[in-house]
């Protein structure tokens, strides 16, 4: 195995790391935030440092057409917007190790999605993808005796979190599709770049609604926005753009099977949760129907094209 590969992997690795600890950052930032101004925030954070990079690259600025227009205005409100508020809202009731093994299904439902809305025939190998994805969110979500508070990955209102969560993912997997319906491709980095001033705009006015300066804004919160804004959506893109590059396609994509893992252990460590088996099993599962969603259709070539992190987070 070259070096170079090596590294690829490694880089992939850690980027795939720093998306998991969304979830974390999430779980903090609703603690003392409301969603519509912490996406904002976050959004006002990373917009000026995507613009330097784009400066520093001398990336090509798209110049789309009004449907081209409306279709990105559309990925940013699902994407960026809809997934960073849904994931905040689904993570004030739904424990941060379950939410990161259900935004770890997106490969299978952005699939999932794709053969609903473009009717396409779906391989044996995206069937078991689906049905393991599937699988692994009812192992964390399927109320079980008993269980009556919100810290309990299986009570009423951790469900109600966790489909939040799901939802998120939907709104993440519609604008994959949306992306495909571009006629004149955006590179990665002005795609994000567009994304995150598209998301502060369609974020701002929702925000001001929320009026969050009225009362003190907790340090904790805002230190999880700054966090949630320069590393896994800045630093997260940089680091799998390196990584991607190194590998082919179906290579990259296995390693979105550390999200989960990653949420798994950083809300242990960090957030001090207990793991239940049925969290561990819900992992099990998604890393299964990652893998199998990677075996379908698997690309040749180099992952030039291959998704940021920050797709794959809601950017």
């Amino acid at each position: 195995m070259s070096s170079q590969r090596l590294k690829g992997m490694a880089l992939c690795a850690l980027a795939m790391v720093t998306v998991g600890s969304t979830v974390v950052a999430s779980k903090v930032i609703a603690a003392g935030l409301p969603p519509f101004t912490a996406t904002a925030l976050r959004f006002a954070l990373a917009l000026p440092v995507f613009l330097v990079l784009l400066r520093l690259t001398r990336a090509p600025w798209p110049r789309p057409d009004r449907r081209d227009l409306a279709l990105l205005v559309c990925q940013a409100g699902l994407g960026s917007v809809g997934y960073t508020v849904l994931l905040i809202l689904g993570v004030r009731w739904a424990p941060a190790a379950s939410a990161g093994v259900v935004a770890g299904t997106l490969p299978a439902v952005a699939a999932l999605v794709a053969v609903i809305a473009l009717r396409e025939r779906p391989g044996r190998y995206l069937v078991g993808s689906i049905v393991l994805a599937t699988a692994g969110v009812l192992a964390i979500s399927w109320p079980g005796a008993g269980a009556v508070s919100a810290g309990d990955s299986k009570s009423p209102a951790a469900l109600i979190g966790n489909l939040l969560v799901l939802g998120a993912v939907v709104c993440e997997a519609m604008f994959i599709l949306l992306n495909k319906r571009l006629r004149v491709p955006v590179s990665p980095l002005a795609l994000s770049t567009l994304m995150t001033a598209f998301g502060l705009l369609l974020s701002l006015v929702p925000a001001l609604f929320e009026r969050a300066w009225v009362q003190p804004l907790p340090a904790d919160a805002l230190a999880g926005v700054a966090y949630y804004a320069l590393v896994p959506t800045v630093l997260g893109f940089v680091l799998w753009f390196a990584g991607s590059s190194r590998l082919n396609g179906a290579e990259a994509a296995l390693f979105t099977a550390v999200l989960p893992v990653s949420a798994l252990v950083l809300a242990a460590l960090w957030l001090g949760e207990s793991i239940s088996p049925g969290q561990i099993g819900g992992a099990a599962c998604v890393l299964g129907a990652v893998g199998l969603a990677s075996l379908d259709g698997r690309p040749s070539g180099p992952s030039k094209g291959a998704k940021s992190p920050g797709r794959a987070v809601g950017l």
